[in-house]
């Protein structure tokens, strides 16, 4: 959220001693915040974090008992200091607004978080928190660009800049690796027992890819360590659902109109909400499952199939959405679903290409799922924009839609769909504009080499899919370098003059 003003009502400011004088259908934190220890630090409060994690351990701070399950939050870069001031100024405390699809909105003051700390302002005190004894889990939500994977190899990429600072300097840590490590080597050595690493990113096996480039990072300069982190951190695997758009001027307003009082960064978000969690933690875990008020965290012993079929369903339906709305010039992801065109070519996708590669998932019927997806994407209160979606879709669009694509070439099946959205994507990163000549908001950290290299297509066809360390050897591949030079003639011929719908289209109604 950057330059949001706030209107200059003087109203009164959201904070502790204000929550007894709201209204009663304002669901306010019902337990004793100053008893509370942050037993779990969280390293990347965006807004999903606080619609999602925060809240279920909001509601389960109401069950007495658990008071050593409150949050400390944690920025580790500057551009997290206006969040800092303002958590500070409002004594950890935000409004969560929750709109459903019929127009019922739903008001929480969310109090699960009692600390936030600033890496820049003292990087050791971030350090010494992770390490406190009270520490049980550090939890991550660092998008998928934070875990420093190659996309095409899925090891851990050393060479960043970033990273071969943290191994050069080890006591002046920039990344999340290398202050989980700073940390964790000094409960080593102080004898404490390791904390649990609980990734909650959009990242297949996310625990265990965290695990990996954890280690793969320790590995560069103390192998003893890692063998430490190998046998006492334990990293579970999760699943995590919330539609949470960008906070904008819009929820500063509704709250000040509606509720009477000033926050400075509220949230809203669907009422829709899942969790699944694999139970492995080193000193235990807070008992969400008895959270949320209408179901609650599922703790299983194999997240694999429910975090795939968020994967490839949820997330690559945003990506589908995001990418080709942009191109027809669509703002948000609802206005993209209630074209009909959009809405068909997204329902085809899921039950083409996507729904062939899952695998069974207990107790959930997926057609049901797919039915319950595309009504939350078209709720017309959340209004989630198509940049935010897109923002740093080469970290996205390799798990999200080539994983899938690269099985279903294995399988013989088809990948049309596909291939144009990638070809949909490189006109994209290409023109950087859509298709009434207005500037698209790309935010992505190749966006650079991504404009490079698709500004060669007209030449070369193919020049965009030549980037192996994003799309591995599908250049290799006949049937998908079939299928994207076809969807690239399309595009590049006649996006500008017609838009992009015909070509989706003509792409549902001809036969394969």
């Amino acid at each position: 959220m950057n330059n949001i003003k706030q209107s200059h009502i003087e109203l009164p400011r959201l904070k502790q001693n204000l929550l007894p004088q709201l209204p009663a259908d304002i669901d306010v934190p019902t337990y004793d915040r100053t008893q509370l220890k942050a037993g779990i630090v969280h390293i990347g409060v965006g807004g999903f974090h606080r619609a999602h994690q925060a809240v279920y351990t909001n509601e389960l701070l109401k069950i007495a008992g658990n008071e050593q399950w409150g949050i400390c939050g944690v920025g580790l870069f500057e551009n997290n200091r206006g969040l800092s001031e303002i958590l500070a100024a409002q004594d950890y405390l935000y409004t969560v607004i929750v709109r459903h699809p019929n127009g019922e909105i739903e008001h929480k003051i969310v109090g699960s978080m009692i600390d936030f700390l600033l890496a820049p302002d003292d990087k050791q005190k971030v350090i010494d928190k992770l390490a406190h004894p009270d520490t049980k889990i550090v939890s991550l939500t660092i998008t998928e660009g934070g875990y420093n994977i190659n996309p095409a190899t899925g090891e851990f990429n050393s060479q960043s800049a970033d990273i071969v600072h943290d191994i050069n300097q080890p006591t002046d840590p920039k990344t999340t690796f290398g202050f989980l490590t700073a940390a964790l080597k000094q409960r080593k050595e102080a004898g404490l027992p390791a904390f649990t690493v609980m990734s909650c990113d959009n990242i297949q096996h996310n625990g265990d890819m965290t695990k990996k480039m954890l280690l793969a990072f320790i590995e560069l300069t103390d192998s003893e360590l890692a063998t430490w982190v190998n046998e006492q951190v334990c990293f579970p695997n999760s699943m995590v659902d919330r539609i949470t758009p960008q906070t904008t001027a819009v929820e500063l307003n509704h709250v000040e109109q509606q509720l009477g009082f000033s926050d400075q960064w509220p949230i809203t978000c669907e009422p829709f909400t899942q969790w699944v969690i694999e139970d492995n933690f080193s000193q235990g875990c807070p008992k969400w499952q008895l959270a949320d008020e209408k179901t609650g965290a599922q703790f299983v012993d194999n997240v694999a199939p429910y975090e795939k079929m968020k994967l490839r369903l949820l997330n690559a339906g945003h990506s589908v959405l995001g990418i080709l709305g942009a191109v027809e010039g669509f703002s948000t992801i609802n206005e993209c679903v209630q074209d009909p065109v959009f809405k068909q070519f997204l329902r085809v996708y899921l039950d083409k290409e996507a729904t062939p590669t899952l695998d069974e998932v207990k107790g959930v019927d997926l057609e049901a799922y797919k039915n319950d997806l595309i009504e939350r994407f078209a709720n017309p209160n959340i209004k989630d924009s198509v940049s935010r979606i897109c923002s740093e879709s080469s970290a996205k669009i390799p798990k999200f839609i080539l994983e899938t694509a690269s099985q279903n070439l294995a399988a013989q099946r088809d990948v049309r769909l596909a291939a144009l959205l990638i070809a949909a994507w490189c006109w994209y990163s290409d023109r950087q504009v859509d298709r009434y000549g207005q500037a698209i908001n790309i935010q992505d950290e190749m966006q650079k080499s991504l404009h490079l290299n698709a500004a060669k297509t007209p030449q070369d066809n193919l020049a965009f899919i030549r980037q192996a360390d994003l799309f591995g050897d599908l250049i290799n591949n006949k049937a998908f370098v079939n299928a994207y030079i076809k969807a690239v003639h399309h595009i590049y011929a006649t996006a500008t003059q017609s838009g992009i719908k015909p070509i989706m289209l003509n792409y549902l109604t001809e036969k394969e």
